[in-house]
């Protein structure tokens, strides 16, 4: 089944966007990740390994909703979904990918940072996105400046968001979930130490409620 990128936004308050340089850890990530409460995953495809984690995490851990990051070419979708991951995460707004994507069944967050993509975005049939790099972009304020003159859209917050700062997106009206690396640390994930992960993914699955 085909998941909206909305429901998948709104099984949790954070999507752990991680680093894998070893396919073989998916699994156990993805478990330790269940463990503390969180059920969305995006695997950037900064790494060879990437295709390949995610791949293994959707055979061993199906639970698991798990989608590819950085998608940056249409001419990689055809792996991508071979791999059978539920969603595509691109850090811009590129409307050939939103169509190729749209036209392959995969559903895709794109990244925005301004107003006007927005608007690209929402006439493109989009109404839930990625705000990145959401720091730099204006942080909280911005989005809270969106709000109003395009209350329709939704958004996930990426980019410089940590355990300190989370909070300050999720209590906005047109934020469903942010993203970030910090409920699952790359070095915790590199020396395999998934009771680290289980705990901040714990502590980040509290962050909402």
């Amino acid at each position: 089944m085909t998941l909206a990128v909305r429901d998948i936004l709104t099984r949790g308050p954070v999507i752990p966007v991680v680093t894998i340089d070893d396919p073989t850890d998916g699994p156990d990530l993805a478990r330790a990740l269940l463990d503390g409460g969180i059920s969305v995953i995006e695997v950037t495809m900064r790494t060879p390994a990437a295709l390949a984690a995610v791949r293994a995490i959707r055979a061993e851990v199906p639970e698991m909703i798990a989608g590819v990051g950085t998608l940056l070419d249409p001419d990689r979708i055809a792996e991508v979904l071979a791999t059978g991951a539920q969603f595509a995460v691109s850090p811009g707004l590129d409307l050939s990918l939103v169509a190729a994507c749209k036209a392959a069944g995969l559903p895709l967050l794109p990244g925005v940072q301004t107003v006007s993509e927005a608007m690209a975005a929402r006439r493109a049939g989009l109404d839930t996105l990625k705000f990145f790099p959401a720091k730099t972009a204006g942080g909280p304020a911005a989005l809270k400046q969106i709000q109003p003159v395009l209350p329709d859209l939704r958004f996930c917050p990426t980019g410089g968001i940590g355990p300190s700062d989370a909070q300050d997106y999720l209590a906005l009206a047109n934020v469903l979930c942010v993203g970030g690396s910090f409920p699952a640390p790359t070095d915790a994930i590199r020396s395999r130490d998934w009771a680290a992960v289980r705990d901040t993914a714990g502590h980040a699955a509290a962050l909402r409620g």
